[in-house]
């Protein structure tokens, strides 16, 4: 059997910024905040952490900071993909050096690539280090979608070991969950669809919601593996607005502003990001509120 990288919530984290670079005593904060709401991995510098508009020094001190931080009370994954082969594994090889408990590596953007450029890409990857490999499949960012059938070819490498999936479609999870079995982890990419997921043999979501709802989205998936499918279904029930409303626009836009309202100094996203509109702004405080995160 492969290495389970986790089971449960992993917080894709967002990231603080002053006009300087990494607010890290904002960064800290959040760290010991989503391990005091029990989650049960740490992803940064993913797309919720705005890595595609960091420096590479940039990404380096923050995943360096946030495995000092986290001290492996729970495992660190950090994001090291890009549409770059070469410069990923420069990455990778970093990050394992500095003792990160795994990668995520999202598909190749822009210049995107074939299936079979895919294989190559991620085989290419999984050579060089030794570390657990996260696929990480968003065509609605990317543009290219990993396929069932690459997934089964990939998940015969033995580094790699899970996929966080955010395709949106179901059908296409069930395939993977069919063709590789426990060859390859599934965690679910989107919050609104964690039960669905989990349903058909995930392990757990890669989560925006528990930014800000760290608790709450770990007993979702907990609840679940104890049994309690009704706790578990009224949880994602019950976040449903809340979720919808963090991604009202482009994420991260809303769950910095969300953050921010929770009294973390976040800053503002970076461009070609901008700030939450009034209307978006309205919508989420008012599910916050309905919510209880809020008074």
């Amino acid at each position: 059997m492969k290495k389970i990288l986790f089971t449960g919530c992993g917080t894709a984290i967002a990231t603080p910024f002053t006009k300087d670079g990494v607010n890290f005593e904002v960064f800290k904060q959040l760290l010991e905040d989503q391990l005091k709401g029990h989650v049960d991995a740490i992803i940064v510098c993913g797309t919720t952490g705005e890595a595609s508009t960091m420096t590479e020094q940039e990404k380096k001190d923050t995943i360096a900071f946030a495995v000092k931080t986290v001290a492996g009370r729970v495992p660190v994954i950090a994001g090291t993909g890009g549409n770059n082969t070469a410069s990923s594994i420069a990455m990778t090889k970093w990050a394992e050096s500095i003792g990160v408990d795994g990668v995520l590596l999202v598909t190749p953007y822009y210049n995107k690539t074939t299936q079979a450029g895919l294989i190559a890409h991620y085989t290419t990857i999984a050579n060089a280090t030794s570390l657990p490999i996260i696929l990480y499949n968003v065509p609605s960012r990317t543009g290219l979608n990993i396929t069932p059938e690459t997934c089964l070819a990939l998940s015969k490498i033995e580094n790699i070991v899970a996929i966080k999936e955010a395709s949106g479609n179901l059908s296409q999870v069930a395939q993977i969950a069919a063709l590789c079995k426990d060859n390859l982890t599934i965690y679910s990419g989107n919050d609104d669809q964690v039960l669905p997921i989990l349903s058909l043999g995930g392990l757990g979501v890669i989560s925006v919601l528990s930014n800000i709802l760290p608790k709450d989205t770990h007993q979702m998936v907990a609840s679940y593996f104890e049994g309690n499918t009704k706790e578990a279904t009224h949880l994602q029930l019950a976040t449903l607005p809340l979720i919808n409303s963090l991604f009202c626009e482009v994420n991260p836009i809303p769950v910095k502003a969300a953050l921010n309202m929770l009294g973390y100094d976040f800053g503002v996203p970076r461009l070609p990001l901008v700030e939450l509109s009034k209307a978006g702004k309205e919508r989420l405080q008012k599910e916050m509120k309905e919510y209880g995160l809020l008074s």
